[in-house]
């Protein structure tokens, strides 16, 4: 290409123009830049690109995996942030783009945002469902106690330990509660104690601080050992207005250290004072149950069936006489009304005869032979045989004539 006034550019040496004049001015090589972010895509390499746009303008940038590993909450859309870096142009493209060094929240703390997000995720996935805690033991056995072994939160534990209940066991696993190395260092000991099963209780414990300070006691690693503890886990990590994801995960929060010794370990005093009360208690149902029980048998005992125990047979054996006596007076009376139905039946049946019709001077005649009996005159003929039946005996006799009327 030729140079001086009339000279030609490739467009690669443009663009590497334009960027060699970014690069160097100061404005531009460190610059913050507040916006809210769009079209936010995370690429699988680590690398985060997306856009800040304002009231009227957008402007693109990209955040390289290694920058993108030191953010301390999640990027999404619709966020507010100030992201720090440079401008330069993306020779290929031609397009000028902020490179992200660093990105804060606007308006709130980076750590308070990702407080919230991290609370959003596990409450969605029912890690601080209540149904899901676990109850704690009336008394534990032994008590894992995850904290510091310098600081006063232990020595606090043990004092109330001893005080509400003197054979208490407290088996400490030390482990740092500030810093980078303290989450992992967290998780191992809930796993241990779960392992091999140290207690019947866990007590994951440090004392106030900021938000900074409690950090990783919200850490999705912590949250999740305490979330998958076989073994009851109380959280007493900071003061009263402090909380953590590692109080909502754990079974029982505490809000202090001692106020979690106090929940785990019972008083004596309190706990020999309870017995005795409940022995009155139990005394006193027992004295009652047995007057009730000796009531019972006395009214039994005094009942006429163990008095005389035969007299029930003998009630039933009258019944039974009783009874017998009605059949025999029902079957009588039934026999009775009987021979009188058949007596008026015979009556009525008698007056209906024909032989006492006979009785009465009157004949009945029939022909010989054939017995068909003769009703009129015209029934016979003059010379015919014929047989007249009358109340007594019986007459054979000719017809001579025939008179018809």
């Amino acid at each position: 290409m030729t140079e001086g006034n009339g000279r030609v550019f490739t467009v690669t040496g443009v663009n590497r123009y334009i960027n060699g004049l970014m690069k160097s001015d100061g404005t531009l090589t460190d610059i913050a830049v507040g916006g809210e972010i769009t079209n936010f895509r995370p690429h699988y390499s680590g690398h985060h690109y997306f856009t800040l746009k304002d009231e009227s303008c957008a402007l693109r940038c990209v955040m390289f995996r290694a920058a993108a590993s030191r953010l301390r909450f999640k990027l999404e859309n619709g966020q507010k942030v100030v992201a720090s870096g440079s401008v330069s142009v993306f020779e290929r493209d031609g397009q000028y783009q902020l490179y992200c060094e660093e990105i804060h929240a606007d308006g709130v703390g980076d750590l308070y945002v990702a407080f919230e997000q991290m609370k959003s995720k596990l409450a969605g996935e029912g890690l601080f469902d209540q149904q899901r805690k676990k109850t704690l033991p009336l008394l534990p056995g032994g008590v894992c106690v995850i904290t510091s072994p310098t600081g006063s939160v232990i020595r606090d534990i043990i004092n109330v330990a001893i005080r509400r209940f003197p054979r208490a066991v407290i088996k400490l696993l030390p482990v740092q509660v500030q810093g980078a190395s303290a989450a992992p260092q967290i998780v191992k000991a809930v796993e241990l104690a779960n392992v091999y099963n140290l207690a019947d209780v866990i007590v994951i414990a440090r004392g106030g601080g900021s938000l900074e300070d409690l950090w990783p006691f919200n850490e999705e690693a912590v949250a999740r050992a305490v979330a998958s503890s076989v073994i009851p886990v109380v959280s007493a990590v900071g003061h009263e207005t402090d909380f953590t994801i590692c109080d909502f995960t754990a079974d029982v929060r505490a809000p202090t250290p001692s106020a979690a010794a106090e929940i785990v370990f019972p008083a004596v005093a309190a706990l020999s004072e309870r017995i005795g009360q409940n022995n009155r208690l139990l005394s006193y149902a027992l004295r009652k149950k047995c007057g009730l029980a000796r009531l019972r048998l006395e009214r039994c005992v005094s009942a006429g069936a163990f008095v005389n125990p035969l007299r029930r047979v003998e009630m039933a054996r009258m019944r039974l006489d009783g009874a017998e006596l009605k059949l025999t007076d029902a079957i009588r009376a039934t026999g009775e009304r009987a021979n009188a139905r058949i007596a008026l039946l015979a009556a009525k049946l008698d007056a209906l005869s024909p032989l006492a019709t006979l009785a009465r001077g009157y004949a009945i005649v029939t022909d010989i032979p054939g017995g068909k009996t003769i009703r009129k005159a015209g029934d016979t003929k003059a010379g015919r045989h014929v047989d007249v039946r009358l109340g007594e005996g019986a007459l054979r006799c000719v017809v001579d004539e025939i008179v018809e009327n």
